[in-house]
Formats: C-alpha cells, sequence, structure tokens
C-alpha cells in the first residue's frame, strides 16, 4: 500500500473515533441520567461540555508542540491516551468520575485532531489533497452524527450505555500500534521548543468562565448576576488572551496567519458554521426523545441516518470535485443547502414521521458535506508546510470551540422558553408534567433553535464572499516514498 493511504486510513480512524466520542453519549444521557448515581442535569451537561471544551483549548497548543516535537510521535500518544480514556468512562461508578474521565479521553481526543489534518496534508502532493482532506475532515462530521446512531444500538443492547465507551478500546489498540509501525514524521520540526503557559491559562479560563455562566444561567435564572458577571469575566479573559498572544515571544495561537486573507477569512467561516450546527445532534436527540414524543434511543438514532448517509455522499465527492474545479463553489452551494435544511428544521411538528424529517435532514447533510473539506483544503494549502501542524490545531479550535459555544446558545434559548423546572427533567431523560403546553414551548424553542443556525450559516457565506479566488498550489516534494 502507499504510504499517503496508509496515512489516510490510520488518520481517518482517528479522527472518526475522536468524532463518534463527541456525540455517542448524547443519545444515551436520558438512560445515564436516570442509571449512574450522582447524576444530575448539570452534570450531563458537563459529561459533553467537558469533553468539547478540555478539546477545544488544548488543540492549539497540541498543533504549536506537534511542529516542535514531531506530529507523528504526538498522534501516537494522543491515540493511546483516548484509548485509556475510553476503557476509564466504561467503568465509571458516579456522573463526577464519568465527567473526569471525559477529559481524559478529551485530551487524546485533542493530540489526534490537532495533527490528523496536518499528517495528511505532508503526506498527500497539492492536486490530492482536497480529496484526502474530504475523506477525513468528512468523518469528523459523519462520526459526530454517527454516534448518535451507534449510541442508540449500543445503549439499547444488553450492554447497556457502559458498551458506548467499550467498544473504542479494541479499536484503539490496533490503531495505536499501526500508527507507531506505519508512520513517518516527514516535516522539520521547529526550533527552540517553548510553551506558551500564560496564553493556555486565559484561553481555558476564558472560555471555561463563559459556558459556567451559561450553564448556570440556562439551568437557573437567565437575568442572575452572578451567572451574567461570571459571563462577562470570561468574555474579557478571551480579551487578554488576544493580547497576550500578541507580545509573548512563542505564542500558542500564531495571529501571524490571520495576516493571510485566505487563511483567515477560511477559519471564520469555519467558526460561523460550527457555531451554526455545534448544537444541532444535541437538539435532535432531545426533539426525539424528548416531550412529547419519548421515543427510545435505537429508534431515536434511526432517525438520524439521513444525516449520515448524505455527509458520507457528499463530503468525498465535495473534495475530490474541487481539486479539479476548485473550491469556491462548492463551500458556497453547500452553506446555501445547509441554510435551507435549517429554515426546513424550523418549520418541524410535533409527531413528524420519518419520511417528513427525511429531506430536511439530508439537505443538513449534504450541506455540510459540500463545506468542510473544500473549506478545509482551502486553510490548509493557504499556509507553509512548516505550520501546518499549528494552522491545523487553530482550525479544529475554532470548529471545537465553536460547537461548544453552540450547545450554550442552544441551552439559553430553551430555558429562555421553557420552564427551568421542565427543562431539567426533560435533559435527565424525565417525564415532564404540564401536558400540551410544556411540549409545545419545548417544540417553539427548537424552532427557534434552526432558525438561528439558519442565520448563522448565511452569515457565512460573507468572509467565503471576501477571501477571493484562492491561487493554484505550488508544487511540493512530498517525501513519502512508497513502500
Amino acid at each position: 500500500m502507499q504510504y499517503k493511504w496508509k496515512v489516510l486510513s490510520n488518520t481517518t480512524v482517528a479522527t472518526l473515533m475522536a468524532a463518534i466520542d463527541t456525540n455517542i453519549v448524547l443519545i444515551s444521557l436520558p438512560t445515564i441520567g436516570r442509571e449512574l448515581p450522582g447524576t444530575s442535569a448539570t452534570t450531563l451537561l458537563w459529561i459533553l461540555l467537558g469533553y468539547s471544551l478540555l478539546t477545544a483549548v488544548v488543540l492549539l497548543n497540541f498543533g504549536r508542540l506537534s511542529d516542535m516535537f514531531g506530529r507523528v510521535r504526538l498522534y501516537v500518544l494522543g491515540f493511546a491516551v483516548f484509548t485509556v480514556g475510553s476503557l476509564l468512562c466504561g467503568i465509571s461508578g458516579t456522573g463526577t468520575e464519568l465527567v473526569l474521565f471525559r477529559l481524559v479521553q478529551a485530551v487524546g481526543a485533542g493530540f489526534l485532531f490537532a495533527n490528523s489534518a496536518a499528517i495528511i496534508t505532508d503526506a498527500f502532493p497539492p492536486n490530492e489533497r482536497g480529496r484526502a482532506l474530504g475523506i477525513n475532515q468528512i468523518s469528523i462530521v459523519v462520526g459526530a452524527v454517527a454516534g448518535l446512531v451507534l449510541g442508540g444500538i449500543i445503549t439499547a443492547s444488553p450492554i447497556g450505555w457502559r458498551g458506548i465507551f467499550f467498544v473504542n478500546v479494541p479499536i484503539g489498540l490496533v490503531a495505536t500500534l499501526r500508527a507507531h509501525w506505519d508512520l513517518k514524521e516527514l516535516a522539520a520540526r521547529e526550533d527552540r521548543p517553548t510553551i506558551d503557559w500564560v496564553g493556555n491559562v486565559a484561553f481555558a479560563l476564558g472560555l471555561t468562565l463563559i459556558l459556567v455562566g451559561v450553564t448556570l444561567g440556562a439551568l437557573g435564572d437567565l437575568a442572575s448576576l452572578p451567572a451574567i458577571l461570571i459571563a462577562v469575566a470570561g468574555g474579557f479573559v478571551l480579551l487578554a488572551f488576544v493580547w497576550i498572544e500578541s507580545v509573548v515571544p512563542s505564542p500558542m495561537l500564531d495571529l501571524s496567519l490571520f495576516r493571510n486573507r485566505i487563511f483567515s477569512t477560511t477559519t471564520t467561516a469555519t467558526l460561523l458554521n460550527s457555531l451554526a450546527r455545534g448544537a444541532f445532534t444535541f437538539v435532535l436527540v432531545f426533539y426525539l426523545q424528548g416531550p412529547p414524543r419519548y421515543l427510545d434511543p435505537f429508534t431515536a438514532g434511526l432517525y438520524l441516518i439521513p444525516v449520515s448517509a448524505s455527509l458520507a455522499t457528499f463530503g468525498p465527492v465535495s473534495g475530490w470535485l474541487s481539486d479539479r474545479y476548485g473550491p469556491t463553489w462548492f463551500t458556497v452551494f453547500g452553506l446555501l443547502i445547509s441554510a435551507s435544511g435549517f429554515l426546513w428544521l424550523g418549520t418541524i411538528g410535533a409527531d413528524d414521521t420519518f419520511l417528513q424529517l427525511t429531506p430536511p435532514l439530508i439537505l443538513v447533510g449534504a450541506g455540510m458535506g459540500l463545506f468542510a473539506a473544500p473549506n478545509r483544503a482551502t486553510m490548509m494549502t493557504a499556509v507553509p508546510p512548516n505550520r501546518r501542524g499549528v494552522a491545523s490545531g487553530v482550525g479544529t479550535t475554532f470548529l471545537n470551540t465553536g460547537s461548544t459555544v453552540s450547545l450554550g446558545i442552544t441551552l439559553v434559548i430553551m430555558s429562555s422558553v421553557v420552564p427551568r423546572s421542565a427543562l431539567e427533567v426533560i435533559l435527565t431523560g424525565g417525564t415532564v408534567t404540564g401536558g400540551g403546553a410544556i411540549a409545545a414551548g419545548f417544540l417553539n424553542s427548537i424552532h427557534l433553535i434552526f432558525f438561528a443556525s439558519a442565520a448563522l450559516v448565511l452569515i457565512s457565506l460573507i468572509p467565503v464572499s471576501l477571501r477571493g479566488r484562492p491561487p493554484p498550489p505550488t508544487p511540493e516534494p512530498v517525501p513519502a516514498p512508497d513502500d
């Protein structure tokens, strides 16, 4: 097998596993809430938020560390850490333990996400990167949705919700060994390895404070002064983080990359698109398993198959076609198609059938697939080869940060329409009292969320239009001889 295909197969398995675990727990949340001792609505939310938050926080630094110490070395380490974290999650005895062990998983996922795109870009020539990154990048989005289907099947099986973590262990062991044996360091390492500890702390603290404030407000009182002050403090800390990165000698976020118009507009489009769709699966899970439908996890997972199928179809195809015809129109059409799907979902009813939900889900999935691969390939090709590790980390950080903040925005919208006591019951898998009024309010909040998603997707068209026509890639040597 040619080396580049070994790279693609291994990195795709890695990103697929990490992406599946972003959402596989989602569809099992009601079951976990009922069966795992010491699990409140706040604990359940931080089982999701903790994983997404830590992954977003470590990506920038992990991308830089990879440029310093070797992308393959840290990628293999990430696989091993992720596998150990999965085993620990499966044996959790309380909700708090599960939150902590999900953080171990997140560290491993951070190494995988930060390095996979850079390793692929090193191994493939410029005229094949769109297709390769398309297959790999779409595995992130497909995995996030497929995790819901797989999670529903495993949770409904005799092994129960713990199986959603145990399934990673044998796959992770084999993939870790294969990565150690097969992958090679191709990129030159950066000199003077230093770590921006101040920047790391500021970024982590700022994002954490915002999410803590949002969680307190959503499950308590949106007008609560402590919640508002905590969220505002987080915003000021993030502003301080940007200033810190402009003055430290070796910043974790290389602001010089944003002087490149193609890179800056592409990452902005990534952030906006991620804000739009980051909570998409979360909303659908509770639409299907909440009032008034109360579907079981297996049936709810089946409803989400159209999204996975359309993503799996259009992602690789758009990457391959963008290599031949350029990425611009594929990203534009992808955003327009996604927006139309979200607008359609903003009109769904309380008891829509599988056939009624399938068309808008296909549109959202197809649009995501058309957008993701060409946009990622454009971003990675726009930076010098020796900066691809940190560029990959920046791109995936924007993706994960947007998804994490999107969940916070979703909670705020839901809590502004649904009574707090009813929302907590819904999130922990219980049956709410109050009849049709609660169900109607919950459905109304879902409509508002999808309309907001459509608006954010359409706003993503602005940076895409500003980046201009990407220049043709320059020839690069690819030191990856066939085995």
